[in-house]
């Protein structure tokens, strides 16, 4: 089950919560149901209610300016949707395009998704050392876009219009 999307009283993308805890919000009353699974109940002795899919929050909340969505591997991987850097092919794992070895670090624009088989070639060289391409840079993601891409494609199609455009 994936994760449930919260956006503020403002309609501004916050987090993202457990299905469960999600639940408890709306339960008490903190959230509203803005959109809902279409097939999914959540059912207890007194409760019956659609699974929430994105929650709007009833109070604002006010969040510190975020100017960077922290990295991290999985994030590499949902950023470049699983999709190997060099090849195309499903990635398993990140590769580092300038190696650890040469100081490179662990960051958005340093790493990109690869399939192991790839990661196992490129070894610690750059990509033009190993004389690999890349099919796409990589780049950094807002702090709203990762939370989006980490809700997963699936949930990004069914999400409205006005919430999965992309931000200029």
């Amino acid at each position: 089950m994936r994760d449930t999307l919260v956006l503020n009283a403002s309609f501004e993308p916050l987090s993202t919560v457990t299905l469960n805890r999600a639940v408890v919000l709306v339960l008490q009353d903190k959230a509203v149901v803005e959109q809902s699974h279409p097939e999914l109940r959540m059912r207890g002795a007194d409760v019956d209610i659609p699974a929430p899919r994105v929650i709007r929050l009833c109070r604002y909340v006010r969040v510190p300016f975020r100017r960077q969505a922290p990295w991290s591997r999985r994030g590499v991987l949902v950023r470049d949707r699983h999709r190997c850097a060099y090849c195309g092919r499903r990635a398993t794992t990140v590769d580092h395009v300038l190696p650890r070895s040469q100081g490179g670090q662990d960051t958005w624009l340093n790493t990109v998704a690869a399939c192991a088989e790839d990661n196992h070639h490129k070894a610690n060289r750059t990509p033009e050392e190993a004389g690999m391409a890349l099919l796409r840079q990589p780049f950094e993601p807002t702090p709203a876009d990762a939370m989006l891409l980490a809700l997963g494609r699936d949930d990004l199609d069914a999400l409205p219009e006005w919430l999965a455009q992309p931000a200029a």
